[in-house]
């Protein structure tokens, strides 16, 4: 694919330590004020309390004790933020972690955990000076979807036992089948207090969301969860009574036992944890650009990501990832830059030191139910509806991966799903060659004289400072559609009307759909008015039906209407103004 702007300029080729330079630096190399601290402090301590039950609830769904959780939130917080490539970007454990953390535990011990997280790092940190982030985000936007969908229904599965409170004879299976059949056999031992509990929490979570947004919902949740358990004194099993509490100190950093045997033992899950950990982190940060208009570094990212995992382990922490929830939170609490994320893993520390005695009230059903709120919020249902109506080969694509990764294997998910996702561009380029000859995938060079339906030059238009043109050249498919993230920096304040052309665009897929839309909702919060022109009936129709409709975006017939539109709006604007 070739993306031409009507700007005469080229692309800066960054040095490696501009690659490299975390954005710390960056940050406080602009000037950094009394104001811009004020800021993080306010969004550090709002992203801590919201990390707290969360790191907790997420430690002990992985077979791991609460602690362990703490303490990766603080580690691997800290210098996820101090070292990373986005501004923005809260590292922590997550729950896309869950299942394989869990598996790992089962197989290999802690110890085998503690081994394969700092391997994995070792991995990520490889994987960045390498700049193979770039590439990461080749995945196809229904592998995403697929496999975040499929985490959610195991992390919800995971939860059901401590949700209701239930008592098990034997060990809870860890494929899904054998785990809902067991838990279905011992459905007659629900403890209704655990399940009050859990209602209890989720209603005022949701409650909270919807009438005071800016109150910390989760901690409010389990602090009355646990204020209610204590008070009532219900049977129900809480953190002190199953781990006897959290430990009120910190623990010196140490190596693991290391031997050759074990490494080969756990290296597929190290892999495992690297590649998960690379998506997971590097989708958080573009959530965060898309939420502030910013750009990380993907490959200091990976780098930053992997340092991390390393130092987590260590201390005896578990995976650390970029959390997209967290991260979010830390942008709409209103963070100048990464100070923000490192304050956040300090108030952390704080509470661990301070608080910790308290946390062994908190009942296990409360942190269930956190999680089985997080794990509906992170199913993507409507996007997942949209996949399986856009096409049959995106519905097989998500398909595969969602059954793959609830039935099968995580990484194995992963891996089917961008293969079918190259067969299925395959095929639709073949699709495409024979049915649309007048556009070819590679437009071949022609003389200036072999044109006949070249439009003159137009000079103001390249020099219009309100306008800025881009035409989109061959089939835009999720392996281009990373490319779009340079159309980003089109925008500025100083333009007006940003127009998109795909009339040389035989086949758009739903990955570089989706990425049209999130250009035009940016386009739309900088008061940019987004026109696509020359889309013929199956790209349009794709576009549409991932949500890039009007008045989110215009539509136009070519780039000559859709400038001369601008153009008499402008004047219409300027008149109207003067009068």
């Amino acid at each position: 694919m070739d993306m031409s702007r009507n700007r005469a300029w080229g692309p800066h080729q960054p040095t490696f330590a501009e690659l490299f330079t975390p954005k710390l630096i960056t940050v406080l190399r602009e000037g950094y004020g009394i104001a811009d601290l004020r800021a993080d402090i306010l969004s550090g301590l709002t992203v801590a309390i919201v990390a707290l039950p969360l790191s907790m609830a997420i430690a002990i769904a992985s077979g791991t004790s609460p602690d362990r959780g703490l303490i990766t939130a603080v580690i691997g917080g800290f210098l996820v933020s101090a070292l990373g490539g986005s501004r923005f970007q809260i590292g922590g454990p997550a729950g896309a972690f869950i299942v394989l953390v869990a598996a790992t535990v089962s197989r290999h011990g802690i110890d085998g955990l503690i081994l394969a997280t700092m391997l994995s790092g070792v991995f990520l940190m490889v994987a960045g000076y390498l700049k193979l982030g770039t590439y990461i985000k080749f995945i196809p936007y229904p592998v995403t979807v697929g496999f975040t969908a499929g985490i959610a229904v195991i992390i919800f599965a995971s939860q059901i036992r401590d949700l209701l409170g239930l008592t098990l004879t034997g060990k809870e299976p860890g494929e899904l089948i054998p785990k809902l059949q067991v838990l279905g056999s011992a459905i007659h031992t629900v403890n209704l207090s655990a399940a009050a509990i859990t209602i209890a929490t989720i209603a005022i979570i949701l409650l909270l969301k919807k009438l005071r947004p800016s109150w910390p919902g989760i901690l409010i949740a389990v602090a009355a969860s646990a204020v209610a358990a204590w008070f009532f004194a219900l049977p129900v099993e809480a953190i002190g009574t199953k781990f006897g509490g959290i430990p009120q100190s910190f623990p010196l950093p140490s190596l693991p036992a290391i031997s050759l045997a074990k490494l080969q033992a756990i290296l597929p899950d190290a892999i495992s944890f690297a590649l998960l950990g690379a998506i997971e982190s590097l989708l958080s940060a573009v959530v965060a650009d898309g939420m502030t208009g910013r750009r990380h570094r993907s490959n200091c990212e990976l780098v930053a990501q992997g340092i991390a995992n390393i130092g987590s382990a260590l201390f005896g922490g578990i995976c650390v990832t970029g959390t997209i929830a967290r991260t979010a939170t830390n942008v709409r609490a209103g963070a100048h830059g990464p100070i923000s994320g490192m304050l956040h893993a300090v108030f952390l520390l704080v509470f661990i030191l301070v608080a910790a005695p308290l946390a062994s009230y908190i009942p296990l059903a409360a942190l269930a139910a956190v999680l089985a709120v997080v794990a509906w919020n992170m199913a993507e249902k409507h996007e997942f509806a949209t996949l399986l109506r856009s096409s049959w080969g995106d519905a097989a694509v998500l398909s595969a991966t969602f059954l793959l990764t609830i039935f099968r294997d995580l990484t194995e998910g992963i891996v089917v799903g961008f293969a079918l996702g190259a067969i299925l561009f395959i095929n639709r380029m073949a699709q495409t060659t024979g049915i649309e000859a007048d556009k070819p995938l590679v437009v071949a060079d022609k003389a200036d004289d072999a044109n006949g339906d070249r439009k003159p030059y137009d000079p103001d238009l390249a020099a219009d400072p309100d306008v800025v043109v881009y035409r989109i050249t061959g089939a835009f498919f999720f392996g281009a559609a990373s490319t779009i993230g340079s159309v980003l920096e089109g925008f500025s304040d100083r333009h007006k009307a940003f127009v998109i052309d795909f009339a040389a665009v035989p086949f758009l897929d739903s990955t570089a759909a989706n990425a049209i839309k999130g250009i035009a909702e940016k386009a739309k919060r900088q008061g940019v008015r987004v026109i696509l022109t020359g889309t013929s009936q199956g790209v349009r129709r794709a576009l549409l039906t991932h949500g890039a409709r009007p008045p989110l975006v215009k539509y136009r017939a070519d780039v000559a209407v859709a400038v001369s539109e601008i153009k008499i709006r402008r004047a219409a604007a300027i008149q109207e103004t003067s009068s």
